[in-house]
């Protein structure tokens, strides 16, 4: 595979950093390791050697979906690649799919959407803040993604313009008080996503999507830990991506006659222990109150 004129391309370092640059004749890049001309890099099979004008080495390849999101412009807290990794997992995305994302930030977890449904598929996204829109809006179009785009400069409060979609991401702060507008939104039996950073917001909808049809309800926290390629001396990098967030997941349902028919075990278990400690407590308060008005005889 050689390099063309507009292609995103990815320079390294023998250190280890790392250049994203659109490819246009007659441009150069520049990093503290000298320049290169862009014309100097087209036509170039990928995996190339290439060296700066001071004779430093760069290797040519072409960027990973991690490269494309992690090296854009961004106002707001990017998603990290594992996590959007799994949400597109979660969000069960292919050719094809019809995804509706709320809010937009800057693009990064629109342009793993947006990568994994294409060329067939369409990302609906929604944005409240229009300085955001824009930055989203020009990442986008920088990773060649904006034709699978369909952005939406406004509030989801009053709902979102689609129906029957395969799959929605909400990565929004109290994603609980738009599960009616999502449930609407989706396809029965679609894949829902929500991507929050606290426990407490995790609880807050957990208790929610018990309450609003939905199933098949997750709970996950991904944590990713590197290993220094070493052969002889292999050990873990001496730092880790921790916690960034938690995706809860769930499925929309029609039948909800039962809400709790299709709660988990763990969830079951939990409710029978509540009502035991209940009841438990109640006879006690029954015995004590009892003693109370019938006092032994000395």
């Amino acid at each position: 595979m050689f390099t063309q004129t507009d292609d995103l391309v990815l320079l390294v370092t023998s250190g280890g950093k790392r250049y994203l640059l659109r490819l246009q004749p007659g441009r150069q890049f520049h990093s503290h390791l000298g320049s290169i001309k862009h014309n100097d890099l087209l036509h170039l099979p990928y995996g190339t050697t290439v060296h700066s004008q001071l004779g430093h080495p760069l290797l040519l390849l072409e960027p990973s979906l991690a490269d494309r999101i992690t090296r854009i412009k961004r106002n707001t807290q990017i998603i990290y690649p594992k996590d959007a990794a799994m949400l597109v997992q979660r969000l069960s995305l292919r050719a094809g799919s019809r995804v509706i994302e709320a809010g937009t930030g800057s693009g990064g977890l629109t342009i793993a959407l947006a990568w994994s449904v294409a060329p067939t598929g369409r990302v609906f996204t929604y944005e409240v803040r229009a300085d955001h829109f824009q930055v989203a809006r020009n990442n986008l179009e920088k990773m060649g993604l904006l034709p699978y785009v369909e952005m939406h400069l406004e509030s989801i409060l009053n709902g979102f313009r689609q129906t029957d979609a395969d799959a929605l991401a909400l990565d929004v702060r109290t994603p609980w008080i738009f599960l009616e507008h999502a449930h609407a939104a989706l396809r029965p039996g679609g894949f829902f996503v929500a991507l929050v950073p606290t426990t407490n917001q995790v609880s807050e909808l957990l208790s929610e999507l018990e309450k609003s049809s939905f199933a098949d309800i997750e709970v996950e926290e991904i944590l990713l830990r590197k290993y220094k390629p070493v052969p002889n001396r292999l050990r873990p990098d001496d730092s880790m991506v921790g916690h960034t967030g938690f995706l809860i997941s769930a499925r929309p349902i029609i039948d909800a006659t039962e809400p709790g028919r299709w709660l988990s075990e763990e969830r079951k278990r939990y409710e029978a222990r509540q009502k035991l400690e209940k009841r438990i407590a109640e006879e006690e308060a029954h015995r004590a109150d009892s003693g109370r008005k019938y006092p032994k005889l000395p």
